[in-house]
């Protein structure tokens, strides 16, 4: 009789641990204790090749930012300048963050732009990301004085955030990490906002876009 109530214990006594472990494990999964292998993107992932691609076109827009900043004649340009270098340089951290995170190195050994459909169609002749300067344009900015350095800035960032925003767009087609979509999204939500200052600034200045 004894025996017979101690192995009916005994057996619920496992259920009901096996339950317990069960519903431990379905809510380290639920809130993603258990799973970062499995959700963190791979090193050829778009979600890794956007991260290093944009940190590098990120990188260049604070560049010139922090060039024209001292020199800008124009306030809005001045304050334009500002905003980016301080915005782009915080997205280049929180992007440089995830490859950590990921555990992958903040470059890889894939060609700029691989992560895309066709990506090597995308970069210039010069192998430059779509909308970045050229040595040569830098080297202007640079030199650039008085209302030229303002003209010259708006002319680079627009094509530069027109460029940053094609990349962005292709990234929303190819991931499905919401953290990477949320900033993305983000970006392009900030940089079409500056891209209609550029256009009436250089309206302003009496001058035109780059050609493309």
């Amino acid at each position: 009789m004894f025996s017979g109530l101690f192995a009916t214990q005994r057996r619920r006594a496992t259920a009901i641990g096996a339950l317990v472990a069960v519903f431990a494990l379905l809510i380290g999964f639920g809130a993603g204790w258990l799973t970062p292998s499995l959700r963190a993107p791979g090193d050829n992932s778009p979600e890794a090749g956007f991260a290093r691609d944009m940190s590098t076109h990120h990188a260049q827009a604070v560049t010139m930012a922090m060039t024209v900043y001292p020199r800008a004649t124009d306030t809005e340009v001045r304050q334009l300048a500002y905003d980016i270098a301080l915005t782009q340089q915080s997205q280049i951290g929180i992007m440089q963050t995830w490859l950590k995170d990921w555990h992958l190195q903040p470059t890889g050994t894939r060609p700029k732009m691989a992560w895309m459909p066709n990506g090597a169609r995308e970069l210039t002749p010069d192998g430059l990301m779509p909308g970045m300067a050229t040595d040569a344009q830098l080297q202007e900015l640079d030199a650039a004085k008085g209302k030229q350095v303002d003209i010259l800035f708006c002319q680079l960032m627009l094509r530069h955030h027109l460029g940053g925003i094609h990349m962005i767009d292709e990234l929303l087609q190819l991931s499905h990490d919401q953290d990477v979509r949320d900033l993305a999204q983000g970006m392009k939500n900030n940089q079409q906002g500056e891209v209609v200052q550029f256009q009436t600034i250089l309206s302003r200045l009496g001058a035109q876009p780059l050609s493309s």
